[in-house]
C-alpha cells in the first residue's frame, strides 16, 4: 500500500483570528506561516514512508481556509524534500486553458525529474470556478444539483472531457489536430495560424506542423513530460459508478470518499471489470485510492478530541456542511430519518464518523483495526489521509503523522 496525505493548505488561525484579521488570507505573514507548514509537514511525511503530498485545486478564500494549489506549491514542496512526490488532486480542467495546463505540467515534470504526479477535477465551487471559466459559459457542478439544473452539469462534463481529451495530444509524441466544441487547434482550424517564421520552422521544426499555405496547420507541444508518456493520472473525488468506470477506461486512478464497505467494495470490482475490457488486468484495489481522516493519541477518547476541534468536527461549523462532507459520517439508517437531507450539524459526532468508517481514531492497534478491515474490503493501492493542515496546531499534526509512520505504514508494505 503507498499512502498520501492529502492537504487542504489552510493559513492557520483560529475561528477568532479569521474575524480579527479578516480577510486573514490577504496577511503575508500568516500566509508564510501556512507555506512553512505544508514544507514542514511534507518532510515529515517523507520522513516516516509517505509516498506523495497532494492538494485539491482551489482560490479566492479569503477566509484562509483551502488555499488549493498551482503548480508552484507543487514545486515549492519538492524543492524542499528530496524524494516524496507532489502534486494536486486534482486540477480542475474546466477552469484551464488546456495547452497551458499541458505546458504547466510538463515543465514541472521536468524540473522536479519525475516527482510530481497529476489529478483531475471536474469542480464544484462556485466561487472561482464561474470567474475563470466565464468565457466557456462553464459553471461549478452543484453539489445538490436539480434536474432543472442539469443543463450546467452537461456543459461542465463537456469542457472537463474536452481538455482531458486535449492534455493526452499535447502529450503524445506528434503533432495533432482537434476541433471540440470548446477549442479548436490550430486556430484557425480551416486555413490554420499565419506564422512568419514558416520556411525555419519546415526546416527545423516538427515534421507535420507547417500547411501548404504556410500556416500552421498542426500543433506540436513541447516540452513532453519527463515521465513517459505522462505522469501518474488521478480523478478526484470519485463517488458514481460512471466516474469510476471512465477511470478504469481511461487509466487514471479514481480517488473514493466512499464510507460504506459494501459500496466500496463494488466500486473496485467494477473498476477491475471495466479495466479487463479495456486490456488492463488488474486486482482488487489496484490503481484506486480511498481518502480517510485519521486522528491518533494514546487513547480513542483523546483522539476523538482532537478530531472535533479539527475541519471535520464541531471546531470549523459553516464549510464542510455547507457543501455535504459531513455527509461522510451517514449511516443507512439516516437515509430514512433524514431523507433527502444533510445531517443537523448536532448529529455531526466522532463516533458517527468512526462507525461510518471515515475516520480512523485511537492509537496504534485501534487505527491498524481499521486498516485491515479496509485492506480486507477493496485493499486500495493508495491510502489518502484527509489532513487538518492549519485548522488543529502544528504540534498536533507532526505527532500525528509521526505516529502514524511508526504506527501503521510500516505494517502495510
Amino acid at each position: 500500500m503507498k499512502f498520501m496525505f492529502f492537504f487542504y493548505p489552510a493559513v492557520p488561525g483560529t475561528l477568532a483570528d479569521r474575524e480579527r484579521l479578516r480577510p486573514i488570507a490577504a496577511r503575508t505573514d500568516r500566509f508564510q506561516q501556512m507555506l512553512d507548514e505544508v514544507v514542514q509537514i511534507s518532510q515529515l511525511c517523507e520522513e516516516v514512508g509517505f509516498s506523495a503530498v497532494t492538494f485539491p485545486e482551489h482560490h479566492l478564500h479569503t477566509e484562509g481556509s483551502e488555499m488549493g494549489s498551482l503548480p508552484v506549491l507543487t514545486q515549492h514542496v519538492i524543492n524542499n524534500t528530496k524524494k516524496i512526490m507532489a502534486g494536486p488532486i486534482g486540477y480542475v480542467l474546466p477552469g484551464w486553458d488546456p495547452l497551458r495546463l499541458a505546458l504547466e505540467i510538463a515543465w514541472l515534470d521536468q524540473i522536479t525529474k519525475g516527482r510530481t504526479l497529476v489529478g483531475f477535477a471536474r469542480g464544484y465551487q462556485t466561487r472561482w470556478l464561474n470567474q475563470m471559466a466565464q468565457h466557456l459559459h462553464v459553471s461549478a457542478v452543484a453539489v445538490n444539483e436539480s434536474k432543472s439544473e442539469v443543463t450546467s452539469d452537461q456543459i461542465n462534463r463537456e469542457a472537463f472531457q474536452e481538455v482531458y481529451e486535449i492534455l493526452k495530444l499535447c502529450w503524445a509524441d506528434k503533432p495533432f489536430r482537434y476541433k471540440g466544441k470548446y477549442y479548436e487547434y490550430p486556430f484557425p482550424y480551416d486555413t490554420g495560424t499565419p506564422w512568419l517564421a514558416k520556411d525555419w520552422t519546415s526546416k527545423y521544426g516538427s515534421p507535420g506542423e507547417i500547411g501548404e499555405n504556410g500556416n500552421i496547420q498542426a500543433i506540436d507541444v513541447v516540452p513532453k513530460p519527463y515521465t513517459k508518456p505522462h505522469p501518474p493520472l488521478f480523478q478526484a473525488f470519485s463517488q458514481s459508478e460512471a466516474t469510476i468506470r471512465w477511470a478504469a477506461k481511461e487509466g487514471l486512478i479514481p480517488t473514493l470518499l466512499t464510507c460504506n464497505p459494501d459500496a466500496l467494495r463494488k466500486f473496485a470490482e467494477i473498476h477491475v471489470e471495466e479495466a479487463a475490457k479495456h486490456g488492463r488486468q488488474l486486482a482488487l484495489g489496484e490503481g484506486i485510492g480511498v481518502f480517510r481522516g485519521v486522528y491518533m493519541a494514546d487513547t480513542r477518547e483523546q483522539a476523538r478530541e482532537i478530531a472535533m476541534r479539527g475541519l471535520m468536527g464541531t471546531g470549523w461549523p459553516g464549510w464542510c456542511h455547507d457543501f455535504g462532507f459531513t455527509e461522510a459520517a451517514r449511516l443507512p439508517e439516516d437515509d430514512i430519518k433524514y431523507p433527502g437531507q444533510l445531517l443537523p450539524p448536532s448529529e455531526i459526532t466522532m463516533e458517527r464518523f468512526e462507525k461510518a468508517r471515515f475516520c480512523l481514531t485511537g492509537n496504534g492497534d485501534d487505527v491498524r483495526r481499521e486498516m485491515d478491515f479496509l485492506v480486507e474490503t477493496c485493499n486500495p493501492e493508495w491510502f489518502i489521509w484527509n489532513s487538518d493542515q492549519g485548522y488543529l496546531p502544528l504540534d498536533d499534526m507532526k505527532r500525528m503523522v509521526e505516529r502514524f509512520g511508526n504506527e501503521v505504514i510500516r505494517h502495510y508494505p
